[in-house]
């Protein structure tokens, strides 16, 4: 199994960090993102990875030589402009060998099994929506109770990991986005399917507060099993 890790982005609303390194680099628990992203994917017998970089790309191939590519064979698609999710793909499906490939979005961290996605091609990972603020619940226009950042039973969320089979490449396009334009495609002809994860520690490091909570929760009791360094 191949996989491409999507890495391309400029990451402003992590500035002023990302000034002078690519998002890739920003250090969650003292460890680059693209460092626990390949760890990931390493751990379900991964390690044929291309990384679809854009912003600072020779920041990010000048580090992982110096961890001798985590023992991977790494390759690289550069966008010398932004493509969007489908568009980076695109470019690089044509360094995919085999008939299906894993991508993951580079700015999460999770301990989603991976493994249970990889039997059926254009299968995407789906997580229970956790919400950032807090939630009530009210009966008659009576608040009965708070609820801190909880799970939104039932309500499903796309944690950008995806089991592709590599015939997409037909529909996409050179510029734009897998999920607004070509998974509502694939959804009418009824070839999307998903594998449902619940209880799992997913967080996409979007802002500075992210890294924070990411970096608590890897650290905290129930998942630090699952983030050794």
């Amino acid at each position: 199994m191949e996989a491409m890790i999507l890495s391309g982005g400029r990451g402003t609303r992590l500035r002023p960090i990302t000034d002078s390194i690519p998002k890739p680099l920003i250090p969650v628990n003292n460890i680059p993102l693209i460092d626990w992203s390949i760890k990931y994917l390493k751990k379900y017998g991964i390690t044929d990875i291309i990384l679809c970089n854009g912003y600072r790309s020779k920041q990010i191939e000048r580090h992982l030589k110096s961890k001798n590519n985590f023992g991977c064979k790494i390759q690289y698609s550069i966008e010398k402009t932004p493509l969007g999710t489908a568009g980076a793909i695109k470019k690089a499906l044509k360094k995919i060998s085999g008939k299906s490939f894993i991508v993951i979005n580079g700015d999460i961290i999770t301990n989603l099994n991976l493994k249970k996605i990889t039997n059926k091609p254009n299968c995407i990972a789906a997580i229970e929506l956790r919400t950032k603020f807090g939630t009530m619940k009210i009966n008659k226009n009576k608040i009965v109770r708070f609820n801190e950042k909880t799970d939104v039973e039932n309500i499903w969320m796309n944690p950008g990991i995806y089991h592709l089979d590599a015939s997409i490449g037909k529909i996409l396009p050179r510029k734009g986005s897998l999920e607004g334009l070509i998974f509502p495609k694939l959804v009418k002809k009824n070839l999307l399917s998903t594998i449902k994860f619940k209880n799992v520690l997913w967080h996409s490091i979007d802002s500075h507060k992210d890294i924070e909570i990411c970096s608590n929760d890897m650290k905290s009791k129930k998942y630090s099993k699952y983030f050794k360094k």
